[in-house]
């Protein structure tokens, strides 16, 4: 029956998934910038001998960034400019006997070294450090001052279970109060026996962990853990199964857990056990979605000085394991506020023989989660450890989340209060992706605006660590590639008001004194930013400077026009790119329109036929959020062609020589001829008619390649676009080319006379003048009046049938005797 009731919810499920997944819109960078990008530089922090530097910690100035390696421990000065330096190294790897006896247990050689798990400031003397040490997990003090490694007392190396996991794979938390380190990880081999502990404790405290019992933890992944001063707890979020629902199997949830720091156990019931352990399922869901059940990061952003630690928040990264949402990642904001009315609550009863949740109501004998439980008596330690499940869930303060991602999945998190220019307060979140891109948005009004995305890795990985420096104004990003410090905004990256105020960087505004895009903080006069809506009309009215990028500093200026020469039948491509992926781009044609049937736009680039019709000025433009600007104009004419120039009055005109034509072979037309070079081109006069063939004449008039073809895109042969006129010019080279002709035609008729009189001459004395003589006739007459034959005569002439003229097709005319 429960697993009927199981399939049934799972296909509901799956219905709702399918029928929400397009709620929400898909949110896009406004920027993105590849890896090296000039525009947006950063500092990358490597050593050829260090790897997996994964494990980051601010000094409390947050001068100093303490990184944790493999065999390794780093200390990094953080400067002004974001860059890094090496201030010392220590070294700490595991024997070569440790690294033998891990890999006999089965262990891969690679993971059987020393990875640095735990890195935490104790006091003003001392830090310390834990790492997996080849699966046998160590930890050491390490002196603030030298930054050495140093013993305990004892001189007996520090245990390491409980502290660090022994795979470097388990995902682990670490944090200190007072002197005291609280972990949450896992404290055996084979990672299936978690445990949130205290150590380091001294005096009245004792070092805490969880009861053995079942039904505390349930395969929990651990997330991250914060100390709320205020309330004298520490909180740890993680996930885990959900055994409360038991009609679904492997059920996912995502857990808040508190402890008090002042709890040192029961007298006789929990001894050296959490008294005040308690957890609560946090619910990253949207109205009439399936929830994103599985935290993946989690980040504390304080209240603002002087306000109450109640509103404290929680960002959260959230994934869900159901396959409609497969791929998709959710933020989520939590407040202290509602966490502790949570845990102020009822609780769900567990019941120890079966391992079942129920709700049902009774007496109330203690308060779960109330500090100072150590003092309570048996029976309320044994109510507690039945009822230390929250029935109410966290919800999120917006009751939904505050960014949706639909393509990509976000793995780390970071959160900052950011003050604008009018003085307004506002949360920048950074954001890490699995495929190595910091994408950073701004909450407005509980919607998410990503200003930029930044490419920080080479290789797609899970980042351990993503701290932020506000004092430097830095992002840190411990890697396997080694640590990244990216700056908080790049203000001098948009050259105009336009840009300034589109990209909606609450860092930055339009400084209108120096005319450039400073930061806020930088800015001494009047400052123009509107990070709600990023109305450019309204902030840069005042200003000179509504242009592109790259754009002169002027009012109503336009872009420079770009030429594009192009010959008749030739297909054009136009392109148009626009560094905001959130405008729209579109094309016009200045006086006249794109018709669809002559236009193809693909890509954002205009393709069409270059016509007489289609040649003139086109612009391509961008709009967004209601402001439109243009970002380049092409200026499409013909190509200029090579003509031959006007006859001179001083030169003679010339007849071109015709050579022979054979009447059996067919008419062949001269090709056109290819265009001069550049030099010969700037030699010949503007307008030159063509070269003619006896066979055909082609005549062109082009339009200079420097003005526009009128609208209607008809071309005027006789006039050009500046008002010069060239009838004499076409007049005289219609009279020449005639001339030319009436000299061809009389020609051709010439020789064709010649032709037709060599079929009925008496005798041909242009085919034998070595021959003939004056007085004696041709030979066939000598032959006849000798008395011999022709058919003699001819044996004895040097000349045969294929000797004569084809005027005669091989034949001798019939003369008289």
């Amino acid at each position: 029956m429960v697993s009927t009731q199981a399939r049934l919810l799972a296909v509901i499920l799956v219905f709702i998934s399918s029928s929400s997944s397009s709620s929400h819109a898909q949110i896009i960078p406004r920027v993105t910038f590849p890896l090296d990008s000039p525009g947006r530089p950063f500092t990358i922090f490597s050593l050829p001998d260090v790897s997996n530097t994964t494990t980051l910690l601010l000094s409390a100035d947050e001068e100093t960034l303490f990184v944790g390696a493999r065999d390794a421990i780093l200390s990094l000065s953080i400067s002004k400019s974001g860059s890094l330096q090496l201030n010392k190294k220590i070294d700490w790897s595991p024997t070569e006997s440790n690294v033998k006896e891990c890999s006999m247990k089965g262990t891969d050689k690679a993971d059987c070294w020393n990875f640095v798990r735990v890195l935490q400031v104790l006091n003003s003397t001392h830090m310390f450090a834990c790492g997996t040490f080849a699966f046998s997990p160590l930890c050491s003090y390490i002196s603030s001052e030298t930054f050495s490694l140093v013993t305990n007392p004892s001189g007996k190396p520090e245990e390491g279970r409980g502290r660090c996991p022994y795979n470097p794979y388990h995902k682990n938390t670490a944090i200190t109060v007072d002197g005291e380190l609280y972990t949450a990880t896992v404290a055996d081999y084979r990672g299936n026996h978690p445990v949130i502990s205290r150590h380091l404790s001294e005096g009245d405290h004792v070092d805490m962990k969880l009861d053995d019992t079942q039904g505390w933890l349930e395969e929990p992944t651990f997330i991250s853990s914060t100390h709320i001063q205020s309330e004298g707890k520490v909180y740890f979020f993680f996930s885990e199964l959900g055994r409360e629902y038991e009609f679904i199997e492997k059920f996912t949830v995502s857990r808040v857990a508190q402890v008090c720091t002042s709890d040192v156990g029961g007298q006789r019931t929990l001894q050296r056990r959490w008294t005040t352990f308690t957890k609560a399922q946090l619910l990253c869901k949207a109205n009439g979605e399936l929830p994103y059940n599985v935290l993946q990061d989690m980040t504390t952003l304080r209240p603002a000085e002087g306000d109450s630690d109640d509103n404290t928040l929680f960002y959260g990264i959230f994934s869900s394991q159901w396959s409609g949402n497969s791929g998709r990642s959710a933020v989520c904001v939590f407040n202290l506020k509602t966490v502790k009315a949570a845990f102020a609550g009822s609780y769900k009863q567990l019941n120890r023989d079966t391992l079942k949740w129920s709700s049902r109501r009774q007496e109330k004998i203690a308060n779960p989660g109330e500090c100072g439980l150590h003092n309570a008596s048996d029976t309320a330690l044994r109510f507690i450890k039945e009822n230390f499940l929250a029935d109410q869930s966290v919800s999120p303060g917006s009751q939904g989340p505050a960014l949706v991602s639909s393509d990509r999945r976000y793995s780390n998190i970071a959160a900052q209060r950011v003050e604008g220019a009018g003085g307004q307060k506002y949360t920048v979140l950074y954001l890490l992706t699995e495929s190595g891109f910091l994408h950073k948005a701004v909450l407005v009004e509980g919607r998410a605006h990503i200003i930029e995305e930044i490419q920080v890795l080479r290789q797609p990985q899970r980042v351990r660590s993503l701290l932020l420096s506000v004092s430097q104004g830095a992002v840190l990003v411990g890697s396997s590639e080694g640590v990244a410090s990216v700056p908080v905004s790049s203000c001098s990256h948009y050259r105009t008001c336009a840009e300034c105020v589109l990209a909606r960087d609450p860092f930055c505004a339009w400084d209108s004194t120096h005319q450039v895009c400073a930061l806020v903080s930088s800015i001494k006069d009047q400052a123009g930013q509107d990070v709600e809506g990023g109305n450019v009309s309204k902030v840069c009215s005042s200003f000179t400077t509504l242009l592109p990028r790259g754009r002169s500093i002027a009012t109503n200026a336009s872009p420079s026009v770009q030429h594009v020469p192009v010959s008749l039948d030739e297909v054009v491509h136009l392109c148009c790119t626009s560094e905001s992926q959130l405008a729209r781009l579109h094309w016009e044609r200045l006086g006249g329109e794109l018709s669809s049937i002559i236009y193809f736009e693909k890509d954002l680039n205009l393709s069409f036929l270059a016509t007489p019709r289609t040649l003139g000025r086109y612009a391509c433009k961008a709009t967004e959020n209601d402001f439109t600007q243009t970002l380049g104009v092409y200026d499409v004419v013909q190509k200029e062609v090579s003509t031959l120039q006007p006859p001179s009055t001083s030169t003679p005109t010339r007849i071109p020589e015709i050579p022979e034509i054979d009447p059996t072979t067919p008419a062949m037309v001269e090709e056109t001829p290819e265009a001069p070079d550049d030099e010969e081109e700037e030699k010949q006069p503007e307008m030159n008619p063509e070269k003619t063939t006896p066979r055909m004449s082609v005549t062109k008039v082009m339009l200079g390649s420097g003005h526009d073809a009128p609208a209607d895109g008809s071309i005027n042969m006789l006039q050009r676009d500046n008002g010069v006129s060239y009838l004499k010019e076409l007049v005289a080279v219609s009279v020449l080319l005639a001339m030319c002709i009436c000299a061809l035609v009389l020609l051709a008729a010439y020789i064709l006379r010649l032709s037709f009189h060599s079929r009925t001459a008496p005798h041909l004395p242009w085919l034998r003048r070595d021959t003939a003589t004056t007085e004696g006739g041709t030979d066939q007459e000598r032959a006849s009046l000798k008395g011999e034959s022709p058919q003699q005569e001819k044996q004895k002439s040097p000349f045969d049938s294929k000797s004569m003229s084809n005027g005669s097709n091989g034949h001798l005319p019939n003369i008289p005797i």
